[in-house]
Parts: C-alpha cells; sequence; structure tokens
C-alpha cells in the first residue's frame, strides 16, 4: 500500500480481507484500458481495468497481490514506479 501511495497520479485505500487492491489511477490522465495496456507493454505488469467491474469502475485498476513471494510484489511494484514516476 505504502508503494503504490508514493507513486505518481495512483492513491490507494487499505483493502478489507481482500488479495487484491482496487487504486484510483484517475490523475494519470488515461483511461483504465489505457493504462492496464501501458504498464503491461512498458512494464511487463499484468492489472486488470476497472472497467471490467462495470462502467463505475472506470479511473480504476484491479492489482491481485496473491503471490505469496514479497520479492516479486517488490518487483510488480517496482515496474509500475518505472512506468509512472514516483510522487
Amino acid at each position: 500500500m505504502e508503494g503504490l501511495n508514493m507513486t505518481r497520479g495512483i492513491h490507494c485505500k487499505m483493502p478489507k480481507g481482500a488479495f487484491y487492491v482496487f487504486p484510483c489511477i484517475k490523475e494519470l490522465g488515461m483511461s483504465s484500458q489505457q493504462f492496464s495496456e501501458r504498464l503491461l507493454e512498458e512494464g511487463k505488469v499484468s492489472v486488470t481495468p476497472g472497467t471490467a467491474f462495470g462502467k463505475c469502475g472506470e479511473g480504476y485498476v484491479r492489482i491481485a497481490y496473491s503471490q505469496r513471494n514479497t520479492d516479486d510484489i517488490k518487483k510488480g511494484l517496482d515496474r509500475i514506479t518505472s512506468v509512472v514516476g514516483k510522487k
């Protein structure tokens, strides 16, 4: 959570018991689909556009963290930050 919230244009609340987060990316100025595609192409990180969960999901992406290896989670976060930058 701390790492996501330290990333430029991303704001995320602490989930309550889930294995995924749903951060807001509205400040980045792109659709959730555009952001998801950019992350995949440039950072090799796969996230789900918020619109996959309905039109109210626009401006959000779903990021799963079910991976038990925290090093892999940190690598993914580093890749996200490398694509959009730090605050």
